[in-house]
């Protein structure tokens, strides 16, 4: 057999890795102190071991600690000193915050941010178009169950919501807010500061009509869904041109009432589009306060909503997230920052490809030869290659043999 063209002198955990910028590391235990109480298992080897189980998709901590038991005699290519018992992960899992997992998240965002910068979803009007949404990651233990909703079995079932914020350019989102399922979507963007260089988008999950008096005036543009009931007064409708879609139902500007103490106090002045989705055969009606914009250019900035659902998606079929290695809120917390590191480094990975390959393929390679001295990016650009050569060299073989 000839030898592998891919055979390189680092693992792939390693390749991975070593995408993270060591300054990242000192400028968040700097903000944190993270390591102040720890003189052996610092912050870099409790990174290191969950990278390691989420990647591996290791279901305990036992789990990790045996894997990784196969690292013997290599260690010193991760920065680690030796293997952590289960012991010693699970205390660092309850004990050392997660926060700075967060700051670790952050700061590998800023260093790829204009690498994975894609112009695809840059608005034409120069503003960038930043996605709010959340996910609810559900937990079937006692841990968080009295945050969750109760269903009518009667059996109480916890979970945690994940808010986050993507800039469309990045394709990661750049901010993470944890809190109880049953949480209103609302009371995450009431905690959060929005500017006038950005178009936000959300879906009707976050209807708030103080809230989009409030981006109205400090000229903060955004566009979101109407309820399908919503009472409203029209106000004036706009013509619609000759070449505009025949999706293009309806486009006017609107009034909507803002309540205090159930009392309507004022109204808001929004502007409303109806576009008819032919494909899936139904009506979306939009609001936004943007009346500078044409209305076929609104449908498809919410259109882009949907990349984030797709990260969602992404995170939760990728990565260990049905099943949790700790049974407190600290360790919960530092086993999602770890995934979507994880997922951070591999999208680096997938931008670095001269091929065309699936999130999903990547993942699934990297969590199968998580160990194995591959060049990762080698081998995801011509996978056939060995395979090719190996036939050949067969063949070349056989015409010669004299058997």
């Amino acid at each position: 057999m000839a030898k592998s063209t891919h055979f390189f002198g680092q693992s792939v955990f390693g390749q991975l890795i070593e995408l993270i910028d060591p300054t990242v590391i000192s400028q968040s235990l700097r903000q944190v102190k993270a390591d102040r109480y720890y003189k052996r298992f610092q912050t870099w080897d409790h990174l290191v071991s969950m990278l390691f189980g989420v990647l591996a998709h290791c279901t305990s901590l036992r789990e990790i600690c045996g894997a990784m038991m196969g690292l013997k005699g290599k260690l010193e290519h991760f920065g680690l000193q030796r293997v952590p018992h289960r012991s010693t992960l699970s205390d660092a899992n309850r004990k050392r915050s997660s926060e700075v997992f967060g700051l670790i998240y952050y700061g590998l965002v800023r260093r790829y941010r204009s690498f994975l910068s894609d112009s695809r979803f840059a608005l034409a009007a120069g503003k960038k178009l930043v996605v709010i949404d959340s996910t609810t990651i559900s937990l079937f233990k006692d841990i968080l169950k009295c945050l969750g909703r109760r269903p009518s079995s009667g059996k109480s079932k916890g979970g945690i919501k994940v808010h986050a914020e993507m800039v469309l350019e990045e394709q990661l989102p750049r901010l993470i807010w944890y809190g109880p399922s049953a949480s209103n979507d609302v009371s995450f963007v009431q905690k959060r500061d929005f500017f006038k260089e950005n178009i936000y988008i959300f879906d009707r999950g976050y209807i708030d009509y103080s809230f989009y008096e409030r981006l109205t005036k400090d000229q903060v543009g955004f566009v979101t869904r109407l309820k399908d009931y919503a009472t409203y007064r029209p106000k004036e409708e706009f013509d619609i041109e000759d070449n505009a879609p025949n999706e293009l139902l309806k486009d006017e500007r609107i009034e909507l009432p803002i309540y205090e103490k159930k009392q309507e106090v004022r109204t808001i002045s929004l502007r409303m589009i109806v576009w008819w989705d032919d494909t899936n055969q139904r009506r979306f009606t939009f609001l936004t306060n943007l009346f500078s914009l044409k209305a076929e250019q609104i449908a498809m900035i919410y259109k882009q909503r949907w990349q984030i659902e797709l990260l969602f998606k992404q995170l939760k079929q990728n990565f260990p997230l049905k099943y949790f290695l700790g049974d407190n809120e600290n360790a919960i917390s530092i086993q999602i920052w770890c995934a979507l590191i994880a997922n951070l480094l591999l999208t680096v990975v997938k931008k670095q490809l001269s091929r065309k390959t699936a999130f999903s393929c990547i993942a699934s390679y990297v969590r199968v030869n998580l160990i194995n001295y591959i060049h990762l990016i080698r081998f995801l650009n011509n996978p056939e290659k060995d395979w090719t050569l190996e036939l050949v060299t067969n063949k070349q073989q056989s015409l010669f043999s004299t058997g």
